[in-house]
């Protein structure tokens, strides 16, 4: 559990630099546009990639911190076990297959890209379009593994109040 929960943290806080360098690119464009009058296409598209792998990449990072939007017009009144009960079934149900289909219907495009070597459509722009695609399988993995951690913390934490309970 303890080695899952990691990898999602040192995944996270990885992925968050990226945050830094769009705003650095941003600015050495904006500032190349405006007082130079040139722009670079390969500059752009790489804000553009960076700006999704911090989406997709951070997601998982972002269910392991709880930053997730809940709406707990319920859950906030339950107690920890029903708790523990509702993020059981919410992993098992609704997140897992989420991101087992996430990964099935992104499949063809990532294999396409990868067959045929894509690269930008703009001259100038970036090569290896592919490795951003691959970036569509490695969101629904990475929400995969913290699903396997989500898993085990509700588990301990409903068996926890179960024993708490005397109910075991």
């Amino acid at each position: 559990m303890k080695i899952l929960h990691n990898f999602s943290l040192i995944t996270g806080k990885s992925i968050a630099w990226l945050t830094l360098a769009m705003i650095i690119g941003s600015v050495i464009n904006l500032a190349a546009s405006w007082l130079f009058n040139i722009s670079w296409i390969w500059l752009r598209e790489s804000i553009t990639w960076m700006h999704g792998a911090n989406f997709l990449l951070a997601a998982a990072y972002t269910l392991n911190r709880q930053g997730h939007v809940r709406v707990d017009i319920f859950y906030s009144k339950m107690n920890q076990r029903k708790k523990a009960l509702v993020d059981l079934i919410g992993t098992v149900f609704l997140l897992i297959p989420t991101a087992i289909f996430i990964a099935w219907a992104s499949w063809p495009a990532f294999f396409l890209s990868w067959k045929v070597s894509e690269v930008s459509s703009e001259a100038g722009g970036l090569p290896a379009v592919y490795i951003v695609k691959s970036f569509l399988l490695i969101m629904p993995l990475l929400l995969i593994l913290e699903a396997i951690n989500q898993l085990l913390k509700s588990s301990s934490r409903f068996m926890h109040a179960a024993t708490e309970k005397g109910e075991c």
